[in-house]
């Protein structure tokens, strides 16, 4: 069974969390899924952050619930993520979702992958 906690293992904006809910609409996802959060190998740095929809958590997953939505994260990927905030940038420097991950030693210039 999945474990629900509140929005303390990873923080996501105010700006994030519209952009999410923008591209929920834009492409008919249903308000009922959650947005999964991960980390997988590869990457210049090692590491790289994914995002994507799911209808229900797998089993062994964290569910964090925010104001307006849920996560859901993988064991794994909780260890890499814990303290990181997820934002939503349209900058000069681009537009896109930003991870202020604390636990990222090192991170590449495009900012998609991070080393512990």
């Amino acid at each position: 069974m999945s474990e629900v906690k509140q929005a303390t293992e990873i923080v996501v904006t105010e700006k994030a969390q519209a952009e999410i809910k923008r591209i929920m609409a834009e492409n008919k996802v249903p308000e009922t899924y959650g947005l999964r959060v991960g980390v997988k190998g590869g990457g210049c740095s090692g590491l790289t952050y994914t995002l994507g929809f799911d209808a229900e958590p797998n089993e062994g997953d964290t569910v964090i619930q925010t104001d307006t939505m849920k996560l859901f994260v993988d064991g794994k990927s909780l260890f890499y993520l814990s303290g990181t905030e997820l934002d939503f940038s349209d900058g000069l420097n681009g537009k896109g979702f930003v991870f202020n991950n604390p636990n990222a030693a090192k991170t590449c210039g495009c900012g998609e992958s991070f080393g512990v």
